[in-house]
């Protein structure tokens, strides 16, 4: 086999732990820049006063962006990877001192549509969210470099922000919905109402009137013995799509 691509035994050896290397530095640079995206976006929201203070977390199997809101408190941020990784989907832990918790998917694969990355993610919630976990999450937000790009364009890119040299959409966002365990349904038509996704968009220039139309949202219904999910991504007026399975 390797003499059909003109390499020899020994050759390939000797080359093997380069390339290995060359992999793990590519996957090290992506990972740094992902976190220096969101961190430059979540400073850049600070600098224009959409957020009084942000607080960089310690990188690690958790990494927790704690966020003041004035005249709110403390919402946290749970950075992650792409949502249909069990680390991105199952392993979080809300802070005691967050009024609001979200997930943001960092996600810059391109091997799914965004919808098909966040539906593989709300699979995984939906068993939490179901599960004996005492905390539930406020919200998720789909969201990383690519957005934007030509490798994934967005459709509200004319509401994009100028962070450092690069011009960033506003996030996907999806409010998640609260336990009730007497209900058969929760947040099936988007009732439920947060404050984070509201005072993020702002900074995008979409005021409060108009953030109703930017924020998607995941609910749950039990029929007939199954458990059904619907999602639903709003990207401005009269431009919504809904996913029910």
């Amino acid at each position: 086999m390797l003499n059909k691509y003109g390499l020899t035994m020994e050759e390939y050896r000797l080359a093997l732990p380069g390339a290995i290397e060359q992999l793990r530095g590519r996957q090290s640079a992506s990972v740094s820049e992902r976190k220096e995206f969101l961190y430059e976006l979540l400073q850049t929201l600070v600098e224009n006063g959409y957020l009084a203070r942000l607080e960089k977390p310690d990188y690690g199997k958790d990494t927790v962006y704690r966020l003041t809101l004035s005249g709110f408190g403390d919402v946290a941020i749970i950075q992650k990877g792409c949502p249909d990784g069990a680390h991105s989907s199952k392993r979080w832990k809300v802070p005691e001192w967050a009024r609001e918790t979200y997930l943001w998917w960092l996600c810059d694969s391109t091997r799914y549509e965004p919808g098909a990355h966040v539906d593989k993610g709300v699979k995984r919630l939906l068993g939490e969210f179901l599960g004996a976990r005492p905390d539930t999450l406020s919200g998720v937000i789909f969201h990383d470099r690519l957005c934007g790009s030509p490798n994934r364009p967005c459709p509200k890119s004319r509401y994009a922000l100028q962070v450092g040299e690069r011009s960033v959409p506003p996030p996907c966002v999806y409010v998640m919905p609260d336990r009730d365990s007497a209900a058969d349904a929760w947040n099936w038509n988007g009732e439920v109402r947060r404050v984070f996704p509201e005072a993020l968009l702002q900074a995008f220039g979409i005021t409060p009137s108009q953030a109703s139309q930017f924020i998607g949202h995941i609910g749950f219904q039990r029929r007939q013995g199954a458990i059904r999910t619907t999602i639903t991504s709003r990207f401005g007026p009269g431009r919504a799509t809904t996913f029910r399975s």
